[in-house]
């Protein structure tokens, strides 16, 4: 059965559900976890190149945050977790998550997935995906609800996105 879960999280309602999934399955298994956060600094680098701030380093701070609640949340389980943040332009997210599961020899992958269909899907593309054809054990995709969706999506942009362009003002 399982016994190393790898879970890629962003803070988001989604990126949750996928965690408390993985914990479910943990408890059922004696499994530890681990947790990834994918610093994409790509997604915020157009633009800012005329301000003076530094983009990385608020991405990081926010990736730490998001580290520490996700780690206190799987260990108030009693159950074994380490984390790893990347580094900026180590690759694509979906790149890092992979080298992380072969890295910490994980049996399982669980992560949530917005499920985007038509346009969205082509436009924004598919971390999901690209982790589920390239991946050296089985992944399983917990689906947001239809609720979670516009929030996740509204959340996640705004709040890192507030904080860059925040230090963008103060830096220009």
């Amino acid at each position: 059965m399982y016994k190393r879960i790898l879970v890629p999280v962003d803070g988001s309602p989604t990126s949750t559900r996928g965690l408390d999934e993985a914990v479910r399955l943990a408890k059922l298994t004696g499994a530890s976890i681990r947790l990834v956060h994918v610093l994409d600094l790509v997604t915020f680098a157009a633009g800012l190149e005329s301000y003076a701030v530094d983009v990385f380093g608020i991405l990081r701070d926010a990736g730490k945050t998001i580290l520490e609640q996700m780690k206190a949340r799987v260990a108030a389980s009693g159950i074994d977790v380490t984390s790893y943040i990347s580094e900026p332009l180590s690759g694509r997210v979906c790149d890092v998550v992979v080298d992380q599961a072969k890295r910490y020899g994980a049996d399982l992958i669980v992560l949530g997935t917005h499920g985007r269909r038509g346009v969205d899907r082509l436009f924004l593309g598919s971390d999901a995906e690209q982790i589920l054809r390239s991946a050296p054990a089985p992944v399983l995709l917990v689906r947001s609800t239809d609720a979670e969706v516009p929030a996740a999506a509204t959340a996640a942009a705004g709040a890192t996105g507030a904080s860059v362009r925040r230090a963008a003002s103060i830096g220009a």
